[in-house]
């Protein structure tokens, strides 16, 4: 006896409304943010410098006796990739409460 197959499609670029689209716009928002600041500030240290070995203001400022750049690689980068899982992490176990809410009705 053969048993029909149930083909699914997944598409990223279409998603299913409801909970797909609202962790789609999770996801890329994570990414960005997380893009945005370990990225950007190094396109920000090349744009800011004024030497040719690339020293700028951000370099000579020091920050807990450390040059501000390098701390904020070393530390503040690690402390923002920890706050954007803690911030996703939270945002998904609402978003799954409410949608899980929409669907069973006996938490009413």
């Amino acid at each position: 006896m053969k048993i029909p197959r149930t083909r699914y499609e997944v598409n990223l670029f279409r998603p299913k409304e409801g909970y797909m689209v609202d962790e789609l716009a999770a996801i890329v928002a994570v990414l960005f943010g997380w893009g945005t600041l370990t990225f950007g500030f190094q396109f920000l240290l090349r744009f800011l410098e004024e030497t040719p070995s690339g020293e700028s203001f951000l370099t000579r400022l020091s920050f807990f006796n450390l040059p501000f750049h390098f701390w904020f690689t070393g530390q503040m980068l690690p402390l923002w990739f920890i706050i954007l899982c803690l911030a996703f992490n939270l945002y998904i176990d609402r978003l799954t409460m409410r949608h899980s809410r929409n669907r069973d009705r006996s938490y009413d």
